[in-house]
């Protein structure tokens, strides 16, 4: 193929998301193999983190505290905020254009004549193995793009496997209730791979130790780190997600870490988006459900305890408005809808209706066109949430970068 410059081929890229989200392993295995990656997967050691919510979190813990220790480190997470390269890093360093450019080139000329097309998340995640191992990475983290069982992540064999939370998101793939999306979240687990998991809900751990027991895997669940801790992160749920990152980097490394190191490692972690105050009074979270709006509440009012949020509100299609809205309600002194840049975003009628349905008083709630205009208006301590797309929007506007629309 002849040579391409990297806008071109992340074009291309961003134009496989037309192919849409298909479930399954036999695509990325094959792509895989014909990269030869699988082969040069064998001697690293990996950890996959699959759950509904925490995941980026639990990654960027880990992924901070073995960098910390001097390991070599390859992230891999989804989706991005503003670049699609932060996507992949080593070592806390995005992959660089040209050799983005290069591996999705290389891709491309593989791919173009298959029947079934790779979706958009399985290239990116061949074009992050294909870099990890040119880089010589010691260390690969893994987030699932969704659900577990048919996520693409699922193609490679974990050296450990960690589970968040498990709630209801992603419904019209991975099913209705909690066991069914446990059962989806469960399928990460392989045998003789440990397995380390938060406090579940009793259905979800009922289903996961089940699948643990099935396949004689030990099923550990994380010790809560000393109150004293400082993190990092915002975030009483921080707490959990954090003791999922030390047990999962003890059990890969063990030998590398100490007690001090790990705790500087916790206090030094960032991961944008989440609970992220910015300046005085904004604060950036990309709450996108039920369960994470909940967590977004308590911390808030742990951090203002005395102040209410201008909430500035954006969401794709097919989220629970009425949970996350009933979640956000006792924080909440007025609400600005804006449409978030995506083909699936609500319009922000759909989003003020369920607002009121919610018990959200019709009063507080305005429109805006545009998520600048939102910002621009309000004074007073704002929150933006409901999307990190939405967040990555408001990230690019303060810092005057270009913002990268993603559907994915």
């Amino acid at each position: 193929m002849q040579d391409v410059d990297y806008d071109e081929t992340i074009k291309w890229l961003y134009g496989t998301q037309l192919v849409g989200i298909k479930l399954g392993l036999g695509n990325v295995t094959r792509l895989l193999e014909d990269l030869s990656v699988k082969n040069d997967l064998v001697d690293r050691k990996i950890i996959h983190v699959a759950g509904t919510n925490g995941k980026g979190s639990v990654c960027a813990f880990s992924d901070r505290i073995l960098r910390d220790a001097g390991l070599r480190t390859g992230l891999f997470t989804s989706p991005h905020l503003i670049s699609y390269l932060e996507r992949i890093r080593v070592s806390g360093e995005m992959i660089p254009e040209a050799r983005a450019n290069e591996i999705l080139g290389d891709i491309r000329e593989l791919v173009e004549n298959w029947e079934t097309h790779p979706t958009f998340f399985e290239i990116s995640l061949a074009l992050a193995l294909r870099f990890f191992c040119d880089e010589d990475c010691e260390i690969i983290l893994l987030e699932t793009g969704m659900g577990g069982r048919l996520d693409a992540t699922n193609a490679v064999n974990a050296t450990v496997s960690v589970i968040t939370s498990i709630g209801l998101d992603h419904q019209q793939w991975l099913g209705e209730t909690i066991r069914e999306i446990a059962s989806e979240k469960a399928g990460i687990i392989k045998p003789e791979t440990p397995l380390i998991v938060a406090d579940l809900h009793p259905e979800a751990r009922d289903v996961v130790g089940r699948r643990a027991l099935t396949l004689g895997v030990p099923y550990i669940e994380a010790h809560p780190l000393p109150e004293e801790w400082p993190l990092g992160l915002k975030g009483p749920h921080q707490r959990e997600n954090a003791a999922l990152a030390v047990e999962a980097a003890c059990r890969v490394e063990g030998d590398r870490l100490t007690q001090e190191g790990i705790q500087k490692s916790l206090t030094d972690t960032s991961w944008p988006g989440r609970f992220e105050i910015i300046g005085e009074f904004l604060v950036l979270d990309g709450a996108h459900n039920e369960a994470s709006a909940l967590a977004l509440c308590v911390a808030w009012k742990e951090a203002f305890p005395e102040e209410s949020a201008q909430l500035i509100f954006g969401a794709a299609e097919s989220k629970d408005l009425d949970g996350i809205f009933r979640a956000l309600l006792p924080i909440v002194s007025s609400v600005t809808f804006v449409p978030i840049k995506s083909e699936r975003r609500l319009s922000v009628v759909e989003m003020s209706e369920a607002f009121i349905s919610a018990g959200g008083d019709p009063q507080k709630v305005n429109f805006t066109d545009s998520l600048e205009e939102a910002l621009a208006k309000l004074e007073g301590r704002q929150l933006v949430a409901g999307s990190l797309f939405l967040v990555g929007e408001a990230k690019s506007i303060l810092d005057g970068g270009e913002f990268e629309v993603s559907l994915q």
